[in-house]
This record gives structure tokens, C-alpha cells and sequence, in this order.
């Protein structure tokens, strides 16, 4: 038996050699390619997690850019609305047609009693009280009118136009900040989100003990202290000062010159229509929005930029203004808060972000006029008149021909304007979210340039 299988083996060991090569080289195979595919998978779950957790972030990131605009929104409408007092304006124009009925009745209450003097017999203690209390208040209304004319005071028609004026540019310059403060804002946090990414990425590389990329809380900056600089993250956050303090100024005078230019011949007891007021919003808007851009028409200017960051020169006034610099703490931009400027400048100047603010203001305009004005004014005024022929009970529609008083038009631009800037929530700063480009260029911030951050975090790795 041992002798007939020594046999066999030994004519067929070179068959037998050849099957119990190819097993094992089948096993070998089948436990590589289920290696490959295992890692396939594991690196397939790690890219989904990866994305998960960017995707997150990046979306917690817009939360906190709608929330911080909220937040800064109201300095500068403090700021617009107290340098265009449209209400006290009115109040004034209010307090002279008192004063002028006051004194229209403290001299008819004088000719009538020297009427009644002769013919109401002196018996009559009563009516001469009376007349005489009346006659009393009139002239101490009139005497105090009188008073307060004595300081140098604005005429009617002077009051109506700064109020026509002031109704106008106030609601627009409030939309142009609301749109520069909400791209700002997404520049801002969305480069600070994506410094923050990097930092992760690269404390995951140098320890490699964790299979998925985890992003760092504010809390968890071990590891990553020296990448993650919160001093300079605060600095460069604190630099929206410019827009709130110094660039809305800027802004404003430009508006108010267009819209002096393209309102001036009006009066508010003008009759406007709805696609005429339109008309003339979009002239004075392609005076404010095309002023900067050069005469040759050969590249874009730096249209936003001014008012949205300040000049190098004036840096180091903004830290000190916003309260981020002391003695200890120098001044002058370190090299993190300077590359981190110079890429924000470059942004804001980008064509890209040109056409998403044009877009955002396209849309705030729209909203204003055709949606709120439309609904306040003008349908309001085309009810009252087909309520008053009796010619149905329907709405009429409003289009480009319904009319209303322009100083009906002023008085909802008034109150717009409150809308505008403290409205909460705020329907202006929603629809520009929603309606535009808006997150597509926060995504492009987001995730741009990752290997020319990633250098730069190693070289301030370096530095320390």
C-alpha cells in the first residue's frame, strides 16, 4: 500500500506541484483582492464620513454667518437711520403746522371778541371766560411757536425735500449694507471655517490614530494651537468695524448724490406709477453701481472693496478702534491677519463675487419695490379707487400703471427702512440667502485653494 502511493506520487508529482501551486496561488489571489476591496470600502467610508463632516460644518458655518449678521446688522441702521432722521424731519414739518394753525386761531380769536365786545352785554362773566381761556392757549401756543422760530428754522418745502431725500436714500443705502455686510460675513467665517478644516487635516497626519478626519470644536485646540491662532481669528473677524463705522458713510454719500440726481425734479405731491418709481430706482442704481468702474471699460474696478475693508494706511486705526489691540498686542497686522486680509481683498474683488452682489442687490431692490411697495402703496391706493366707483369688489391688480402719491411712496420707504435693517426675522436678508449665489460662492471660500493653505499652516508650523 505505502509502496503504491509512493508510486503515484512519484509519476504525478509534477501535476500534483502544479495543483497545489495554483491553490495557493489562488488563495493568495482571493485573500488580496479582498484585502484591495476591504480597503476600497474602508477608504470609500472614510471619504463619506469626511464629506459628512465637511458638509456639516460648512452648513453650521452659513447658520452662524445669517446669526452674526443679525447681530451686527443693527449698529449700522443705528448709524444710517441717525444720520437720516426722517422721522424727526417729519415731527418738524408737524410742529410748523401746528405752529401756523396756532397762530391762524390765536388771530381769529382776537377779531372775534373785538366783534363781540360791543353787542354781548357784561352780564355775560361766563362766555367772556371761556373766550378768554381759548384766547389764552392760542397765544401761549402761538407765543412758544413764535419762540422757536426765533433759531434759525427750514422751510416747508426745504423740510419735504430733505425728507424725500432722506426717505429714499436711507431705504437704499440700507440694502446696499445689508448686501456688503452678508458677503463680508460669509468671506469672513468661511475662511476662518476652512482654517479651522486644515488644522484637523494636519493634526490627523502628524498623529495618525484616528481613522476619519474629526473636526476641532472651539474648545479642542490641542495639537493645533500653533496653526489656530485666536487672537488673530478675533482680529480678523473685528475688522467689519470698517463697513459699520466708516464705510456706510462713504456709501450713503454716494447714493444720496444719485439720488438727488435722478429724484430731484419730483415732489411728493406728485402722482408716480409703479414702473416709473421703478425706473428711476434702477437709474439710481446704475449711477451707484457703475461709478467706480474704469473709463476704459477695460477691467473691473474696485467697486465694493473700500467701503467693505479699510486701506492698509488705516489698518492699524481699525484694530485700535475695535478694541482688539493693547499694549500688549501689537497693532500692526501679524503675518496670519495679513494673508488673511490680502485673500479677503482678493475675493471681495473677484468677478465672481461682483456677480453675486449685483444679484443680491438685484433681488433686495426687487423684493422692496415690487413685492412691498406694490402691496403697501400701490394696491392699497388701487382699492381705495375701485372701492369708490362701485365697480366690483375684486383687487384690481397692480402692474406698471398703477399710480399712487409719491408721499405715499416716501412714508412706506420710511418704514421700510426699519424693516430693512431691524426687521427679525428679517425677510430682505432671507430672500438674498436663498434667492442667489450666495452659498455657491461660500462653498467656492469653503473649499478653494486647500494645498496653498495647507503650505502656508505648515510654514507657520515652521515659524513657531
Amino acid at each position: 500500500m505505502l509502496e503504491q502511493t509512493r508510486s503515484f506520487l512519484r509519476r504525478n508529482r509534477s501535476n500534483l506541484a502544479m495543483g497545489f501551486g495554483l491553490a495557493g496561488a489562488g488563495y493568495l489571489a482571493v485573500q488580496y483582492v479582498g484585502t484591495k476591496l476591504s480597503e476600497a470600502r474602508n477608504r470609500m467610508m472614510v471619504d463619506r464620513v469626511a464629506r459628512e463632516n465637511i458638509h456639516r460644518r460648512f452648513q453650521q458655518n452659513q447658520e452662524d454667518c445669517t446669526f452674526t449678521v443679525q447681530a451686527l446688522l443693527p449698529t449700522a441702521t443705528e448709524n444710517i437711520i441717525k444720520e437720516l432722521p426722517v422721522e424727526l424731519l417729519t415731527q418738524e414739518l408737524q410742529r410748523k403746522k401746528a405752529a401756523r394753525i396756532a397762530k391762524s386761531v390765536a388771530q381769529s380769536t382776537d377779531a372775534g371778541s373785538d366783534a363781540s365786545a360791543s353787542i354781548i352785554p357784561t352780564s355775560t362773566y361766563p362766555a367772556e371766560d371761556d373766550t378768554q381761556s381759548v384766547k389764552s392757549f392760542a397765544s401761549e401756543s402761538f407765543s412758544a411757536a413764535k419762540e422757536s422760530e426765533d433759531k434759525p428754522r427750514k422751510t416747508k418745502i426745504q423740510l419735504w425735500e430733505e425728507i424725500k431725500i432722506s426717505s429714499l436714500t436711507r431705504s437704499f443705502t440700507l440694502l446696499y449694507t445689508l448686501s456688503l455686510l452678508t458677503l463680508l460675513t460669509r468671506v469672513q467665517l468661511n475662511l476662518l471655517g476652512r482654517k479651522n478644516y486644515l488644522s484637523s487635516v494636519l493634526s490627523l497626519a502628524e498623529s495618525d490614530n484616528e481613522p476619519t478626519i474629526r473636526l476641532e470644536s472651539h474648545e479642542d485646540k490641542s495639537n493645533c494651537s500653533n496653526i489656530v491662532d485666536l487672537e488673530t481669528n478675533r482680529q480678523y473677524l473685528m475688522f467689519s468695524w470698517w463697513l459699520l463705522h466708516r464705510g456706510w458713510r462713504s456709501l450713503m454719500t454716494k447714493v444720496e448724490c444719485a439720488t438727488k440726481e435722478v429724484f430731484g425734479p419730483l415732489t411728493p405731491r406728485d402722482t408716480i406709477s409703479l414702473g416709473k418709481f421703478r425706473e428711476l430706482a434702477m437709474e439710481v442704481r446704475k449711477l451707484v453701481e457703475t461709478s467706480n468702474q474704469p473709463k476704459d471699460g477695460t477691467a473691473q474696478g474696485s467697486t465694493w472693496l473700500p467701503y467693505l475693508l479699510p486701506p492698509r494706511d488705516q489698518e492699524s486705526e481699525v484694530l485700535a478702534e475695535s478694541g482688539t489691540s493693547s499694549t500688549e498686542i501689537s497693532p500692526v497686522p501679524s503675518f496670519g491677519l495679513r494673508r488673511l486680509l490680502d485673500e479677503s481683498s482678493d475675493l471681495i474683488d473677484s468677478p465672481i463675487a461682483s456677480n453675486v452682489l449685483t444679484h443680491m442687490f438685484t433681488v433686495g431692490y426687487d423684493l422692496l419695490i415690487d413685492e412691498n411697495l406694490a402691496t403697501l402703496v400701490f394696491r392699497s391706493q388701487a382699492e381705495s379707487v375701485e372701492e369708490t366707483s362701485h365697480e366690483n369688489s375684486r383687487f384690481k391688480e397692480v402692474d406698471d400703471t398703477s399710480t399712487a402719491k409719491f408721499a405715499s411712496v416716501l412714508a412706506a420707504l420710511a418704514r421700510q427702512a426699519h424693516v430693512i435693517g431691524n426687521g427679525s426675522p428679517n425677510e430682505y436678508l432671507k430672500t438674498m440667502e436663498n434667492d442667489t449665489q450666495l452659498e455657491g460662492l461660500s462653498a467656492l471660500v469653503y473649499s478653494s485653494n486647500f494645498e496653498f493653505a495647507t503650505r502656508l499652516g505648515e510654514e507657520d508650523k515652521s515659524r513657531h
